[in-house]
């Protein structure tokens, strides 16, 4: 390309930002759902838009301000945006959280394929439905991530992430191992999607003797979460944390083949947090003590042991937020927790060429929305990159959806 015409880009590009930054206009934005009823999404690596990006996918529920009990129903359903935002009633779920819900996501590779997780006959199971034909599956296993080819799903045990973790895993299931530290029997599992079939590929005990343990002491506790495949699907992301007695915690991040081979310790300081790949040899990912900066902040690291290769928009880009490259890798789209007095929460974009920030909107969040059932925006795109869809306390209705338009902002030709 001319060097002419990225200049033109470039100016484009800091034009937009400058406006954004001396008080311009928010980018335009909806709430796609109402009250009575509280609607939500949960996490933010998970395929919210369906391929067209004309449906998008939710959960509601009665209630709020509580933790869920084993009792507790949700509604599965998706959005059409082509139609007066009507919502369309899929399924239920009795495996959920308000942080997660219930894994929800459109299935990789399908046209029309949805995915959940759900509780029948004693154990965690994973539905699939196709949305146009009805077919229906269920998988006696539940899923947490989901390869690119949609036919591998790799899996924390959920009965250990309740029991260590509560607003991670679900009620409803005891931790058959919970007076052991790090069970041979629990960990992370493979399950074929076609076959049914899951296969344990990590215990807790293997993670817990591989590597250094950073601040090791008596009676921690392991347990994994936040697993997710890279773009090829050739390698995944754990997080391997473990609970100390006091009831704080430790983390590093794991990466492994989808057999649980080859496993490399990324992050093994103890800090690691909100991810992402970049492709499927780099990961963006929170940490601290790096580089330099004692705080936590946004690190790329290469896929293999050691040090991070850079910091990533120090001080611009939120050390906190929930993290996703926008295709092409030229954007990062991310959100911050409530900040200030007004506890504000700010879905922004991050452009790496110039170091700028374009924030997409303040979001108020009462305090009564905190801890386990706080509500925080996590950002998901659209296929396309053109829209955002995020949680939000909308007012006198609760957590619902809202749409943001960010296409005027990253379409610079």
């Amino acid at each position: 390309m001319p060097s002419i015409v990225l200049c033109g880009m470039l100016i484009a590009v800091c034009s937009q930002l400058q406006a954004q930054e001396s008080g311009g206009t928010f980018p335009p934005h909806r709430y796609i759902t109402s009250g009575p009823r509280h609607h939500w999404f949960g996490y933010y690596d998970k395929l919210q838009f369906d391929p067209t990006g004309r449906y998008v996918l939710g959960m509601q529920v009665p209630f709020e301000h509580r933790s869920p009990t084993a009792d507790d129903v949700i509604e599965i359903g998706m959005i059409d945006l082509q139609d007066g935002d009507r919502w369309i009633h899929l399924g239920q779920s009795s495996a959920w959280n308000w942080q997660q819900g219930c894994m929800l996501q459109w299935l990789p590779g399908t046209e029309s394929t949805v995915i959940w997780n759900d509780r029948a006959g004693g154990r965690y199971v994973c539905r699939m439905l196709d949305v146009k034909t009805q077919a229906a599956r269920t998988i006696p296993h539940a899923i947490y991530s989901v390869s690119p080819d949609g036919k591998t799903a790799v899996t924390a045990d959920f009965r250990r992430i309740t029991d260590v973790r509560p607003g991670y895993g679900y009620n409803g299931l005891p931790d058959p191992h919970t007076d052991n530290l790090a069970p041979a029997d629990s960990g992370i599992f493979r399950v074929d999607l076609q076959s049914g079939e899951a296969t344990l590929i990590i215990s807790l005990k293997q993670i817990a003797a591989t590597g250094t343990i950073p601040n090791a002491q008596p009676g921690i506790k392991h347990y994994f979460n936040h697993l997710l495949f890279n773009p090829d699907g050739s390698r995944f992301i754990a997080l391997h944390r473990w609970r100390y007695p006091n009831g704080s915690r430790l983390t590093r991040m794991i990466t492994a083949t989808p057999d649980g081979d080859d496993i490399r310790v990324v992050i093994s300081n103890g800090y690691a947090s909100h991810f992402i790949w970049r492709d499927p040899q780099h990961i963006l990912s929170q940490s601290k003590n790096l580089l330099g900066n004692p705080n936590w902040g946004d690190f790329l690291f290469a896929d293999r042991e050691g040090p991070p290769l850079e910091e990533v928009g120090h001080g611009v880009l939120d050390g906190s937020g929930h993290l996703t490259y926008l295709p092409g890798n030229e954007w990062i789209l991310n959100d911050t927790y409530p900040k200030g007095p007004d506890r504000l929460q700010t879905p922004h974009l991050y452009h790496i060429a110039t170091n700028r920030r374009i924030d997409l909107g303040h979001f108020h969040l009462p305090k009564a929305y905190t801890g386990e059932w706080r509500v925080d925006t996590h950002p998901r795109l659209s296929r396309d990159g053109k829209l955002v869809c995020i949680d939000a306390v909308k007012p006198g209705e609760g957590r619902q959806l809202c749409l943001i338009d960010i296409s005027g902002l990253t379409d610079l030709e």
